[in-house]
């Protein structure tokens, strides 16, 4: 009997990053922001990487992001990637201010530029697990906001 390959895109949940991941789970973003600077920050974690502050809690982010960097991916033999092949990994800048790595979704890479507005969407990676991704922003929604 074969065995199915390993996920490698599944994060560890802890209890320092649970809230992040439960509210993916219910679509919503969440950022830390640390009560002593001031700043924003993500990945999820219980201290400021900033002050080194521990007072940091959780907030909703508005979900709107820009395109920092990006990378159209062809060729990835990992588990579950090879399926999803040609996929775009990017970094983007949050309305928060955060720099965030994710995927762009819903996009020819074709049509992607720097600087360009994108919302938050969700992929569900298992059924306990969701994590965020972004896609372009609807030009409504970003002349809106800008």
């Amino acid at each position: 009997m074969a065995t199915a390959a390993p996920r490698v895109d599944l994060p560890t949940i802890e209890d320092e990053n649970r809230p992040f991941w439960d509210a993916a789970r219910q679509g919503r973003f969440l950022i830390a922001r640390c009560a002593s600077c001031g700043r924003a920050h993500h990945y999820p974690r219980p201290f400021c990487p900033f002050c080194w502050s521990e007072d940091v809690s959780w907030e909703d982010a508005s979900g709107l992001a820009t395109l920092y960097t990006y990378s159209t991916v062809f060729v990835n033999d990992l588990h579950p990637f090879a399926e999803r092949i040609p996929y775009v990994a990017a970094l983007v800048d949050l309305a928060e201010g955060p720099r965030v790595m994710t995927n762009i979704i819903d996009a020819d890479p074709a049509d992607l530029h720097i600087g360009m507005p994108l919302t938050v969407a969700y992929r569900e990676l298992t059924d306990e697990i969701t994590a965020p991704v972004f896609r372009p922003a609807d030009p409504a929604t970003s002349a809106a906001s800008g």
